[in-house]
């Protein structure tokens, strides 16, 4: 049995459609998905906010690189490209976390090397899975309450919107 914390965010088009599409993709592999937040962009480049969850996930048949390749796959359904790092896009899927695994693979970091800088990562986690850690950095509720307020700030819960469809 594989579980993994996978991040989805969008910013471009349909951005809730976006992301209800991916955990509709990802299907009974889905355990529990955070509550919706609003985000400003990280990464310096001029864009509108980012809508951002965190999925919990498990499937018996998939290991981390299992994982990355359902992540691009929600990706490539959601018509993704990459013209810019860090810019604005349809569907970003990140894999933070696959069972504590640490691997330095060219195709995938675990966990993922920003994701202990991220409050759009951390507080989102930190709603589905309370007593959650990341590999290597620690308790997730720790690693919130040492971010910068400025950078907490940017990420803001939507309890008017939800990932299930109605």
């Amino acid at each position: 049995m594989s579980s993994a914390v996978l991040s989805i965010g969008s910013n471009v088009g349909d951005r809730l459609g976006h992301l209800r599409r991916c955990v509709a993709l990802l299907g009974d592999a889905v355990l529990a998905a955070s509550p919706v937040y609003s985000t400003a962009p990280w990464g310096g480049v001029p864009q509108d906010d980012f809508l951002n969850a965190v999925l919990l996930v498990e499937d018996q048949d998939a290991d981390a690189q299992e994982w990355l390749r359902r992540g691009q796959c929600c990706e490539a359904a959601a018509q993704r490209t990459r013209h810019v790092r860090w810019g604005p896009r349809t569907l970003d899927v990140d894999v933070i976390d696959v069972e504590q695994t640490r691997q330095d693979d060219p195709r995938l970091t675990l966990p993922h090397p920003r994701a202990h800088q991220r409050a759009f990562v951390l507080v989102p986690w930190l709603d589905v899975a309370p007593g959650a850690v990341l590999a290597g950095r620690g308790m997730v509720a720790e690693l919130v309450a040492a971010l910068p307020a400025a950078e907490k700030r940017r990420v803001r819960r939507r309890d008017d919107l939800t990932l299930e469809s109605r």
